[in-house]
């Protein structure tokens, strides 16, 4: 498949071994896990964060390799189920954020044409997500703009 702001392919990446049990030498306990995860959410961790943690450093000294085959439910499931989940969507907030960093590098630096056009790309991914997650996962009638992605990063 293309990219979605050039003309060029994507390029191909890793996969994810396919496995349906987690390895023989992780024997960790799901509720455990679980506990793991809703503390580091409540310690400001995104979810991407709390599986390379959990990976790295584990539960009481134990990897954990694969928090969905470990405990059977993703990370983002499990912060729903505790009431820990983020108020954004990770992939939405870091695209808000480059935007802004963007945005507020292009008002000082005028002639960067460059970093126009990357905000241009910028902004039309966070406009395609916002519609993606309208309704769902953000209100009705959400729409994005500079000050609205500022002051939510701010919060």
């Amino acid at each position: 498949m293309a990219r979605m702001h050039t003309r060029r392919r994507g390029t191909s990446g890793s996969d994810k071994p396919a496995a349906d049990e987690p390895p023989e030498w992780s024997d960790v306990d799901p509720e455990k896990v679980e506990e793991r995860v809703v503390e580091l959410a409540e310690q400001g961790y995104d979810p991407s964060q709390i599986g390379m943690k959990l990976r790295d450093e584990g539960v009481t000294g134990t990897p954990v390799p694969d928090v969905k085959l470990a405990t059977g439910k993703k990370v983002t499931e499990i912060l729903e189920e505790n009431d820990a989940e983020p108020e954004l969507p990770e992939d939405l907030r870091n695209l808000m954020e480059r935007a802004v960093r963007l945005r507020e590098h292009v008002q000082e630096n005028g002639q960067d044409f460059q970093n126009k056009r990357a905000l241009q790309n910028t902004e039309s991914k966070v406009r395609r997500l916002v519609e993606y997650y309208r309704g769902d996962e953000l209100e009705p009638d959400f729409t994005y703009s500079y000050d609205v992605a500022k002051k939510i990063l701010e919060e």
